[in-house]
């Protein structure tokens, strides 16, 4: 692989990193914010949606920007803020000034969520992209693995535990920011914006295998499109409503209810505190592994093979995890757990693999940023419902109703990925562009 192509991958992705650390790190401090704050479910729940609610802003608000300023400029931005945010939110002393850091973050996260994948799927070979892109989710689930671990180093250092658990982002923070200044822009981008002769050098630099005919083709599909597009034409309903689809079914497989209530989950499944947090890091190793099996098979199966496989064990794991609430004796403590994981393994083979490859793809160059901005708002849309009902669910209704209903939505999940959902494996982002639109 081309270095250049290599590095700017891995520094845009510190991005994706920064996204995954930042909502996990929450996981470690809801114990411990619930006391200094004197927080109840409700107020508990406010304070772990808060960035999910920025994050929904920051995806949806990123697509313009990204348009006239670049890819680059956006991901500059969003490291400033993950910085802010950081020191911000571990020196908070008032609830209020905890949650408008807290919100900023999530604007970071959503913009990166956004922004990330985008750059790299444009400076990425096809042949390459999806194992690129996956990088980003490959990233993500590093950032929640490294936060989960710091939660667990950090938790006895004293009363102020959570300031540190929230600080310590500000280190990679610094370090994503300071990068982004030697990768180059979006090739894909200065075509738009005129300026091809950047374009080709940035092609080149990254190894593109025939630059000319790549540039032929992003030039061609930008003519097609013509003047200023809009998002919402008929002939993009199929791209939209697969991303859209896509987007909501792999936040209600309840996902970030075990990266953000972890500890919580455990201890209340008859672990102590410590063990909670050892069980948490296990959690975020089972997801970085099976992320790396997924980057493996992505370009080698196909996006839909690893959606049904996903979707199959999903609904097992969350249905075993639904049982132990209902009746500890048919599903014990550490088969509970043993379900919870093998969730985890399920959905970063599947769903937390593809999602960002495929809202990076499915859409044509031209609308691409406003597509993606839109399949990011409803995924976190969606998230930041759940972050924020959660609590209050689980002592209303019990974690039986709360795991069978994220159980039951992978039926439906399934039949979407097996008779609607496109295969994008393989193809260039203009061969796509042909499959997806639907002229009049």
């Amino acid at each position: 692989m081309n270095k250049n192509l290599l590095f700017a991958t891995v520094v845009s992705a510190l991005g994706s990193f920064l996204f995954g650390f930042d909502t996990a790190v929450i996981s470690g401090t809801t114990k411990f914010i619930t006391q200094y704050f004197s927080l109840t479910d409700a107020t508990l729940g406010i304070t772990v949606s808060m960035a999910l609610w920025g994050t929904v802003v920051g995806s949806i608000i990123v697509g313009k920007p990204g348009d006239i300023w670049g890819r680059r400029a956006m991901l500059l931005l969003t490291g400033a803020a993950y910085f802010v945010s950081a020191i911000g939110s571990a020196l908070a002393t008032g609830w209020y000034t905890l949650l408008i850091f807290r919100f900023l973050g999530g604007v970071a996260i959503g913009a990166a969520s956004v922004m990330a994948p985008m750059y790299i799927a444009e400076i990425a070979p096809g042949r390459m992209r999806g194992r690129l892109v996956a990088v980003s989710q490959f990233n993500i689930v590093v950032g929640i693995l490294v936060a989960f671990f710091s939660n667990y180093l950090l938790v006895n250092v004293g009363a102020d535990n959570w300031r540190w658990m929230f600080g310590v982002m500000a280190i990679p923070s610094a370090a994503f920011f300071g990068l982004l200044f030697v990768v180059p822009e979006s090739p894909r981008w200065l075509m738009k914006v005129g300026k091809a002769d950047t374009a080709q050098k940035v092609l080149e630099k990254v190894g593109a295998e025939n630059v000319a005919s790549e540039l032929d083709d992003i030039a061609r599909s930008l003519k097609e499109e013509g003047g200023k597009t809009k998002l919402f034409q008929k002939k993009y309903s199929f791209a939209i409503w697969s991303a859209v689809l896509l987007a909501f079914f792999a936040q209600m497989s309840g996902i970030n209810v075990i990266m953000y209530y972890a500890p919580m989950i455990f201890e209340k499944a008859g672990a102590s505190t410590g063990d909670a947090m050892l069980q948490a890091i296990a959690v975020g190793v089972t997801n970085l592994i099976f992320t790396i099996l997924a980057m493996f098979f992505i370009d080698r199966v196909g996006r839909r093979p690893l959606l049904l496989i996903g979707a199959v064990g999903m609904f097992i794991s969350l249905a075993g995890a639904a049982l132990h609430y209902y009746d500890g004796h048919l599903v014990g403590d550490l088969a509970m757990v043993g379900c919870v994981i093998g969730f985890v393994a399920f959905f970063a083979f599947s769903q937390g693999a593809v999602i960002w490859v495929f809202l990076s793809e499915i859409f044509p160059n031209k609308i691409r940023s406003q597509g993606q901005a839109l399949g990011s708002f409803v995924d976190w849309i969606v998230n930041a419902v759940i972050g924020l009902v959660f609590p209050i669910a689980l002592t209303s209704f019990g974690g039986g109703d709360v795991f069978m209903f994220f159980a039951v939505l992978m039926i439906p999940f399934f039949f979407f990925v097996l008779r609607f959902m496109p295969e994008t494996k393989g193809k260039s982002l203009e061969e796509l562009e042909r499959l997806v639109v639907v002229e009049d």
